[in-house]
């Protein structure tokens, strides 16, 4: 029964794309605990765009474009801990941003994914920073005893980064998802399996 958490080293990295490349792949249905912003389009609408997978419904939809914990004061919203619960069965599980994003102001993501103990994918750009991003990402998530399962790079490849992210992290290198234009459902699935062994994800 695949279970995984993708987070990311940072926002804005391509981590819901390649969410939504792995629920494809896997046949997996996808779950974002807390959306911060509806102006344009959810993670969840992009996942059911391009992965055609079951969406479960946000625990949380904030309005406000903004660190959920502020995004909820902001929109006049509580965020109980107690409601972030995963939905049972196959299931992939989107964190925002970072794992030291505040949920709340005394609870980070990452205290959330050592509650859940679901392992842990780390998405990671391969540009200049990547390095240091990607270690101190997965320093806290061992420090909170959380299982990682592995990182994925997207971006153009990056060789040496890749690799002493693996070595000195002592994660499993999973594989890297280019920027695609145009991204379509068709040539994010293409993309995947052309850069990633599914075996590695069950």
């Amino acid at each position: 029964m695949p279970r995984f958490v993708v987070t990311g080293t940072d926002t804005g990295i391509g981590k819901t794309v390649f969410t939504a490349a792995l629920a494809g792949a896997l046949g997996t249905a996808y779950w974002k605990p807390i959306q911060s912003g509806l102006e344009n389009e959810t993670d969840s609408e992009v996942v059911a765009r391009l992965a055609g997978v079951p969406v479960r419904p946000e625990a949380y939809r904030l309005v406000t474009p903004a660190s959920p914990h502020l995004a909820a004061e902001i929109d006049g919203v509580v965020i109980d801990p107690d409601a972030l619960t995963p939905p049972a069965g196959d299931l992939i599980v989107e964190g925002a941003g970072g794992v030291l994003v505040p949920v709340t102001r005394t609870l980070l993501y990452a205290d959330l994914f050592a509650r859940w103990r679901i392992p842990v994918i780390v998405c990671a750009r391969t540009g200049l920073g990547t390095i240091n991003h990607s270690l101190l990402t997965i320093e806290a998530l061992r420090a909170r005893g959380v299982p990682i399962h592995g990182i994925a790079f997207v971006g153009d490849a990056v060789e040496d980064s890749e690799a002493i992210v693996a070595k000195i992290g002592g994660v499993r290198r999973l594989g890297r998802l280019p920027r695609l234009d145009p991204l379509t459902d068709e040539t994010l699935a293409q993309a995947f399996a052309a850069n990633f062994d599914l075996a590695g994800f069950t």
